[in-house]
C-alpha cells in the first residue's frame, strides 16, 4: 500500500525526522507535528489516513489528544507509540480511542506494516478525497498522476506536494507559512525564495498555454488555486 498521508506527532525531533524520512522513502506523504496541541490542530483539520502519536507529548499528552479527536468525531486511525508497554498501558491507549499500540523500542518494518494495515482498515472512507479537481485540472494522490484537459503533466516530487496542498485548499488563500510548514516541513522562515521558484515552475507547467489560469498569487497574502480568472 502506497501514498498514504501520515501525521507523525512526536516531540523528539530526531526520532520524528527519521520516521518522516523513512515513511517518505516508502512512498507515503508524511508530515510532523512537534507537540500535542499542534498535532491536535493538524489532525482535526487535516485529511490524514493514519496518525502516529507518541504517548508522552508536551502541551497536550497523546491520550488526551486522541480522546479530544474522538470527541470531535475525527475517526482517523491512530497508532500510539510509547515507552510504556505493559498491558494496562496498552488498554488505556486503546480505550482512549487508539486503534493500535506499539511499545518502544520497535522495528520500523513492524511500525510500517501496522500503519499500512490501519490505512487499509480505513478503506474507502477517504476514497473521495484521493482525487482533487479544480476546473479541468485533476490530481490523483494514489497514482501520482496529474492531468489538465486530459493531458498528463509531469511534476517533480516537491512540485506534486505543493500542488496537492494547494488543491486540497482550493478557493482558499494559502500563506507562505502554511506552505513552509506543510510542504517543506520548515517551522521557521529560511529567508530564501524557494517557494517563489517552485510556484513559478508549477505555474509554467499547469497554466502555460491555457486560456484560464488556475494558480494565482494573492498579493501580500499568499497563493490560491481556483477556477476562474484572477
Amino acid at each position: 500500500m502506497s501514498d498514504m498521508r501520515l501525521l507523525v506527532i512526536e516531540d523528539d525531533s530526531e526520532a520524528a525526522a527519521y520516521l518522516v524520512k523513512a515513511f517518505r522513502e516508502q512512498g507515503h506523504l508524511a508530515e510532523h507535528a512537534g507537540d500535542g496541541l499542534d498535532g491536535y490542530a493538524r489532525a482535526a483539520e487535516g485529511d490524514y489516513d493514519v496518525l502516529i502519536v507518541d504517548r508522552m507529548l508536551p502541551k497536550l499528552d497523546g491520550l488526551s489528544l486522541i480522546s479530544s479527536l474522538r470527541a470531535q468525531k475525527v475517526e482517523t486511525p491512530v497508532l500510539i507509540l510509547s515507552a510504556l508497554g505493559q498491558v494496562d498501558d496498552r488498554v488505556k491507549g486503546l480505550r482512549a480511542g487508539g486503534d493500535d499500540y506499539l511499545p518502544k523500542p520497535y522495528a520500523f518494518s513492524e511500525l510500517l506494516a501496522r500503519v499500512e494495515a490501519l490505512g487499509r482498515r480505513k478503506g474507502g472512507a477517504g476514497a473521495q478525497e484521493t482525487v482533487y479537481r479544480v476546473a479541468d485540472l485533476e490530481l490523483d494522490r494514489l497514482s501520482h498522476k496529474l492531468t489538465r484537459a486530459g493531458k498528463e503533466i509531469t511534476l517533480q516530487p516537491r512540485e506534486f506536494r505543493l500542488l496537492e496542498y494547494l488543491m486540497k485548499h482550493a478557493g482558499q488563500v494559502v500563506t507562505r507559512t502554511m506552505l513552509l510548514e506543510n510542504v517543506w516541513d520548515y517551522h521557521f522562515d529560511p529567508q530564501t525564495n524557494v517557494i517563489d521558484v517552485h510556484i513559478s515552475r508549477l505555474r509554467s507547467k499547469i497554466d502555460k498555454g491555457q486560456e484560464t489560469p488556475l494558480l494565482h498569487t494573492i498579493r501580500g497574502a499568499g497563493y490560491m488555486i481556483r477556477d476562474g480568472a484572477a
